[in-house]
């Protein structure tokens, strides 16, 4: 992959597209194919056929699917939306003569009762994880599993990248379906608005996330893509799904990570943990020893991609107080 490559982010608006967008500009890739939603409906064969026929991309990235979809649609929609984005992408890849592609996994995908860290090998432990999102988990594991097919039947070089929990620009905010760092980022916001004197945080302070700021994970995918063949052969694990973890190495204490969320917001009230209140828990990290190898490891500090994030959201904010306003 090089600056005149033809290069395709399917899902260039969400927190990895973008993130993606942002890690090949640096790279000054000068022809960068991006479509949205109401352009392009990747759960359309006959669209997805013709986007590829027109555009002939040689490298693919694919972030489009997001795991909100079994709430925003439902189980079923879900899982049919996933199934048919991977298999329409991939397949049409293929055909167009894609060299490189590169799907998004996530940390979810392996079994809950696996080892810590967890390592690449174990996502074929178990294939029922009992999990709230366990539609959007198989369908993104039939994305994998259609990866490491294509590459056995055809020679391709298509794979998964597996990242931990991320936070960064372009992070939702709306109820329900924010993430960690989101949820601490309008917390604080909100209380330093009202003035409130404390924030009330549940959870076990004490348990561990590992956090990964978004433009981490783009320039990891950027990696993988540009491996050399001899590289692609080397670091794959022999008679396994070809994915790689992308982990942060360093597990954060949750009220370490609250206090720099607190710290950036600006908010000086008290914050007050309830172990006995539902809310954050502990989240085995991931082994990411393999794309280090590569050359990779994570840039950003806590505080430099919390203050990102919320710079992000501020501007959320003040877009639908202008739209409410008008």
């Amino acid at each position: 992959m090089h600056q005149d490559s033809r290069i395709y982010v399917a899902g260039h608006r969400g927190l990895v597209g973008s993130a993606l967008m942002r890690a090949l500009v640096r790279r000054d890739c000068a022809h960068l194919i991006t479509r949205t939603h109401a352009d392009l409906d990747l759960a359309c064969p006959a669209d997805v056929e013709r986007f590829f026929a027109h555009e002939r991309p040689e490298f693919v990235f694919l972030a489009a699917a997001r795991s909100d979809q079994g709430h925003l649609g439902g189980e079923d929609e879900c899982l049919r939306r996933h199934l048919a984005i991977h298999t329409n992408v991939i397949h049409q890849a293929w055909r167009s003569g894609v060299r490189r592609l590169l799907i998004l996994g996530a940390s979810s995908l392996y079994p809950p009762d696996c080892p810590s860290p967890i390592r690449e090998s174990y996502l074929g432990v178990d294939t029922s994880p009992l999990r709230d999102d366990a539609p959007c988990v198989q369908a993104k594991r039939a994305g994998i599993e259609m990866c490491w097919s294509y590459n056995r039947k055809f020679g391709t070089r298509y794979l998964a990248a597996m990242p931990c929990r991320l936070y960064g620009p372009g992070d939702r905010h709306e109820a329900g379906q924010a993430s960690l760092v989101p949820t601490l980022i309008q917390a604080f916001h909100q209380a330093k608005v009202r003035g409130d004197q404390r924030v009330e945080l549940g959870g076990d302070r004490t348990a561990r996330q590992d956090l990964l700021f978004s433009d981490d994970l783009a320039e990891a995918c950027v990696h993988l893509m540009i491996m050399t063949d001899d590289q692609y052969q080397q670091h794959l694990i022999p008679d396994a799904p070809p994915l790689f973890n992308v982990g942060s190495g360093a597990p954060l204490r949750l009220e370490t990570l609250a206090e720099a969320v607190r710290k950036v917001v600006g908010y000086r009230g008290e914050v007050i943990w309830d172990a006995g209140r539902p809310g954050f828990v502990a989240e085995k990290p991931l082994d990411a020893s393999r794309v280090r190898a590569l050359g990779w490891s994570p840039a950003t500090p806590l505080e430099a991609g919390v203050r990102q994030a919320y710079a992000a959201y501020l501007k959320q904010v003040a877009a639908m107080e202008s739209t409410n306003g008008s």
